[in-house]
């Protein structure tokens, strides 16, 4: 990350900089598209953008898909300057100070490998990885990391689902698979990333496993659609809870975010039940 601090000075911070209780949990999931838009000579590199939405959005935990550990073919596209390729690894670029990382792969291309990441204010346990892969032409992985918030443990489990519906449906009983046997009952549990879920179809599964799509009752539907970022239609992008509730969700938009990924990123404020 661009900087670091211990586990104890991260506590002493974490009550006072942010623009919301302590009591609220404040989310949000991103998939940042390798943090480069754009093909041919009009590909352009918009990791330093993310960088400052991530830390505009002022939340206690970043569920981040799709981020790259390091890209051989990119960083020659894209000299390391100022604003050229970072030298770390994109998941630490990306953190704001004093936040903590956890980062596991789960593709590794001809160039580089990539996957998913916790950006965290809050300290964090041991990282945890479970391949849930449905076939060989596309990798799939769940990062699991415990969160220490406010004295409570709050399992966070960043996800990123396949493109076929019945291997989505095989990645959820994976999951369930996981949950049970790394999860212990009636402890908290975030879930979030992008489900490619097109028609909606997840979300009966995922009540069935205990998990609840954050969102306020009465809120449209339309609200939560993320995907694509320029003229959203899909909720692609998704959170789900046990043992929180949420009172309020959000999508940022305009140019400056449509331009930064092909997705936009989901936010939700979530407190006890």
């Amino acid at each position: 990350m661009r900087s670091s601090s211990s586990a104890a000075a991260n506590l002493a911070t974490h009550v006072h900089s942010t623009q919301h209780p302590s009591s609220v949990l404040r989310v949000a999931t991103y998939n940042i598209h390798k943090g480069v838009r754009g093909v041919g000579p009009r590909k352009r590199l918009e990791i330093h953008n993310l960088a400052l939405g991530i830390e505009a959005l002022d939340t206690d935990l970043v569920f981040l898909q799709e981020v790259r550990f390091l890209n051989r073919a990119e960083a020659r596209k894209f000299p390391d300057t100022h604003i050229g390729w970072p030298r770390m690894p994109q998941a630490d670029y990306l953190a704001p100070e004093g936040f903590e990382v956890a980062y596991r792969t789960n593709a590794t291309t001809r160039h580089g490998e990539h996957g998913n990441a916790l950006l965290s204010r809050w300290p964090l346990g041991d990282v945890g990885h479970h391949d849930v892969s449905d076939h060989r032409f596309e990798q799939r992985g769940l990062l699991h990391v415990p969160v220490h918030w406010n004295g409570l443990l709050v399992h966070a489990i960043v996800a990123h689902f396949g493109l076929i519906h019945a291997g989505r449906v095989r990645q959820v009983e994976r999951l369930a698979r996981f949950i049970e046997a790394e999860v212990p009952e009636g402890e908290l549990l975030i879930v979030a990333g992008d489900f490619n879920d097109w028609g909606v179809k997840l979300d009966a599964p995922m009540r069935a496993l205990g998990l609840d799509r954050a969102g306020v009752p009465g809120d449209p539907p339309t609200r939560f659609n993320t995907f694509p970022s320029r003229l959203p239609v899909f909720s692609m992008d998704r959170i789900y809870t046990r043992g929180l509730r949420c009172i309020s969700t959000s999508v940022p938009r305009g140019s400056a975010w449509a331009r930064m990924s092909d997705h936009l990123p989901l936010v939700a404020e979530l407190a006890l039940s």
